[in-house]
């Protein structure tokens, strides 16, 4: 079977851009049983947590630092994404996990997530090299307009890094540098179909509506680090722990655990830190 792997092409649309989109970044069976686990899983059930956004309204996710040996876990750790994050990411040192997230933005209640860029969050954490950052979204249902799809303003990692305070319970980016890039630099409805990958730089400025939709937007995101990118503000150590690949195939030929069999879920009173 056939695995994507990033051309130059890609690589220099990422830098230029500050996201990647890559169709079929799952296979079709891949994408059947992650959504299946996903969508059925107790314990990520269990283990979510409702953030407000600045209306009220919720939006639930879980989240957690060390991949295990689960189907999410396989996904994370596998050759295809680990190999594309280390040509996206500035410098040579090892690519670590920082966490991972299930966002899970259910029809007509989920809420919606306010502008921000990834480093807004992570530079609490006292992280000092945001080109030595990415998150990988990858979706697990279909994402559009209707349901919340993210939304980025394209090139808008180039500004640095924008200031930000909290909005509901989540931290969103001062509005003022959004209008801003808003005048100056396109905005880019991601709109992707479940089995889809989207690489996104830590300091692009994103964002997505509330799911006032009859269909559910899940997806799962993989935040990635540099070993010598160390936080000096974060006790979790997975984000200096080089990740131990697995082959593409894992994912569907190897038996995979339960989630919670060896990862560390993040609870709400480190929700801030993590980014969630």
């Amino acid at each position: 079977m056939s695995y994507f792997k990033l051309s130059e092409q890609q690589i220099n649309a990422f830098n230029k851009d500050g996201y990647l989109i890559v169709r079929g970044g799952l296979t079709g069976e891949e994408t059947i049983k992650l959504s299946g686990i996903a969508l059925n899983d107790d314990i990520i059930k269990k283990n979510a947590l409702d953030l407000n956004d600045s209306s009220g309204r919720k939006t639930r996710l879980t989240s957690w630092y060390t991949p295990g040996n689960d189907a999410y876990g396989l996904l994370t750790k596998s050759r295809r994404i680990i190999e594309s994050v280390d040509k996206l990411l500035d410098g040579e040192a090892p690519v670590c996990h920082f966490h991972s997230k299930l966002m899970q933005k259910e029809p007509k209640v989920g809420g919606a997530w306010e502008w921000h860029q990834d480093y807004g969050y992570w530079y609490k954490n006292e992280f000092l090299f945001p080109d030595q950052m990415i998150s990988v979204m990858i979706a697990i249902t279909d994402a559009n307009k209707q349901n919340g799809c993210l939304q980025v303003i394209k090139g808008s990692h180039k500004m640095g890094r924008v200031e930000h305070g909290f909005s509901g319970e989540q931290v969103g980016a001062a509005q003022h540098y959004v209008d801003l890039a808003l005048k100056t630099m396109e905005l880019v409805y991601v709109e992707l179909k479940a089995g889809d990958a989207l690489f996104f730089h830590s300091n692009i400025l994103h964002r997505s509506a509330a799911n006032l939709s009859d269909t559910a937007r899940w997806s799962l995101i993989s935040c990635y680090n540099r070993a010598s990118n160390r936080a000096y503000n974060e006790a979790s150590l997975s984000h200096i722990t080089p990740i131990e690949m697995v082959p593409d195939e894992a994912l569907l030929e190897w038996d995979g655990e339960t989630i919670g069999s060896n990862v560390d879920f993040v609870g709400k009173e480190h929700v801030h830190k993590a980014e969630i």
